[in-house]
């Protein structure tokens, strides 16, 4: 089960977690292939991790992590709605923190 924010709950769904990739995705080159990847990667993260409730923001926390590693622009495109950025002043901090993770990674 996933515990939601507003902490109703509702069975994970790897088809919800497919479609937010994929929005994410549109227009960029990264191939279903990977997409379908980047859900098993998540799915058999929180079944190992979690017996039987998962947080919401850790499925999130989960594909941000993976999405980074693929392509950036998914990346900020799938934090901008995961994380509700409501001003232009948060889109643009989360991009500096990617930028400067990426920094340290080098």
């Amino acid at each position: 089960m996933v515990v939601k924010k507003d902490k109703s709950r509702e069975e994970f769904d790897r088809d919800k977690v497919r479609r937010g990739i994929t929005r994410a995705c549109e227009k960029r080159p990264i191939t279903s292939d990977q997409i379908e990847n980047l859900v098993d990667l998540v799915e058999s993260g929180i079944r190992t991790d979690f017996e039987r409730e998962v947080p919401s923001v850790e499925v999130g926390e989960r594909v941000m992590g993976q999405l980074k590693d693929i392509d950036p622009v998914a990346y900020v495109r799938f934090a901008s709605v995961y994380r509700e950025f409501h001003d232009l002043q948060s889109f643009t901090d989360e991009i500096m923190r990617f930028l400067h993770q990426k920094d340290a990674e080098a």
